[in-house]
């Protein structure tokens, strides 16, 4: 357990080698629910209960988190950290149900969100996501039938690990560590699928598969589809922000028939600045990370291919770069729609006030960033290229159409239990 990245925590092989057993979890924290840099939130969490240990690991956040906890703690539970993945914990340890399985299906049915979740006994490892499928959870077998699961199939990839099935939503999968047997179960209510459209336009590697589709082609036709909707005639050449708007850029350079180049160079030594935990270090993560190539830039009309614009910290600094380094003009291309509303569901935009679509329509977000023009993706664009499966879409930060209801609108548990 540490903060920074895993190979500063691991640093030394020796760690990992030591550690015992023959089973595990692992968390990158991302966070949403709890403070950013407080090592108490670090999961997974392990805790201790009439019955044994039990290690959670959790992707996602839950909208119900404080009535739940505030329930909790008025009939005497006491919480460690700030984070809601410990109401989960507490969930099962005051359920009634027998057994185990009972208890995170009991828990799990009154929690309101996302949730991928792994839980680790002594003898069995659950998997566990939620009925709206918000966030992606897949299953593999390695060669020696070890049972693995991750968010992305790439995380499969590493360990050589051959990708098997998504958890589906609502779904509690159960591998016995006696003989890697695998059983499943089901949460109920069922809800219709929401999974996070965000998760293929920004959040997962491109060569991953997630909800069924290869991210790479899904963001090469957002590009293509943009350049139809938002030509950029008078351009020259047409460069990614690096690296999640590459793919996007490559399909708008072959719908549009324009040069494709890289014309910003991303140093892998810092992070992607969307993730980072607060304005200033975002501003200083921009700074760092990005670099023009002046000899594809200078003298040119550049068309400049992003996944999004969250709080236009990227693309503003992005457009003065670019001129910085002699482009003619510098024209936005955003391979998704205007983000106008809060994520409740695991994406950290916690405040409207910071989402500059959300202040500013389209002409009002062009001059604050200062390019020559601006397009976003239509929302009615991004549904048709999922064609029918774009009713199992959650596009909430676009539509504000939120299929569970925010925090906010939640009853308090007197209320709600009084239901």
């Amino acid at each position: 357990t540490g903060l920074g990245l895993v190979s500063d925590v691991f640093r030394d092989p020796a760690h990992l080698k030591s550690l015992p057993g023959q089973a595990a979890i692992g968390h990158v924290r991302y966070s949403t629910s709890g403070g950013n840099a407080q090592l108490c939130n670090v999961q997974p969490f392990l805790a201790g209960y009439q019955f044994g240990q039990l290690a959670v690991a959790h992707n996602g956040n839950l909208v119900n988190y404080m009535p739940l906890r505030n329930k909790l703690e008025a009939q005497g539970s006491i919480f460690n950290n700030s984070s809601d993945t410990e109401v989960i914990l507490h969930l099962i340890a005051t359920s009634l149900s027998r057994p185990l399985l009972a208890r995170i299906c009991d828990a799990c049915e009154r929690l309101q969100g996302a949730y991928s979740l792994l839980f680790l006994t002594a003898d069995k490892l659950f998997a566990v996501r939620d009925p709206f499928g918000f966030r992606p959870l897949v299953m593999g077998r390695r060669p020696n039938g070890a049972v693995v699961f991750a968010s992305e199939t790439c995380a499969l990839d590493l360990i050589d690990a051959v990708y098997e099935r998504e958890v589906e939503p609502g779904e509690v999968i159960v591998v016995d560590r006696r003989d890697m047997s695998v059983s499943s179960a089901c949460l109920v209510p069922h809800r219709p699928r929401k999974s996070c459209v965000f998760e293929h336009i920004y959040f997962a590697l491109p060569n991953s598969i997630v909800f069924g589709h290869a991210v790479h082609e899904r963001r090469t036709a957002y590009g293509r589809a943009l350049a139809e909707e938002s030509p950029a005639p008078t351009a020259d050449v047409v460069i990614p922000v690096p690296d999640s708007g590459f793919y996007a850029a490559l399909g708008f350079a072959q719908a549009s028939g324009l040069e494709f180049q890289q014309g910003l160079i991303r140093s892998h030594y810092t992070g992607r600045s969307f993730i980072q935990p607060t304005q200033a270090i975002r501003d200083l993560a921009v700074k760092l990370k990005l670099a023009p190539v002046r000899g594809v830039t200078t003298g040119k009309s550049v068309v400049v291919v992003d996944d999004s614009i969250v709080r236009g910290t990227t693309s503003s600094k992005i457009v003065r770069l670019l001129r910085d380094a002699g482009a003619r003009e510098v024209h936005m291309r955003i391979s998704s729609p205007p983000v106008v509303g809060r994520c409740h569901y695991g994406i950290d935009t916690p405040d409207e006030n910071e989402l500059i679509s959300n202040r500013l329509d389209i002409e009002g977000v062009r001059k604050m960033i200062g390019c020559d023009s601006l397009g976003f993706l239509t929302l009615d664009k991004l549904h048709s290229i999922y064609g029918d499966e774009a009713d199992e879409l959650c596009d909430a930060c676009f539509s504000r159409k939120y299929p569970v209801d925010p925090p906010e609108k939640v009853p308090a548990m007197a209320s709600a239990d009084e239901d």
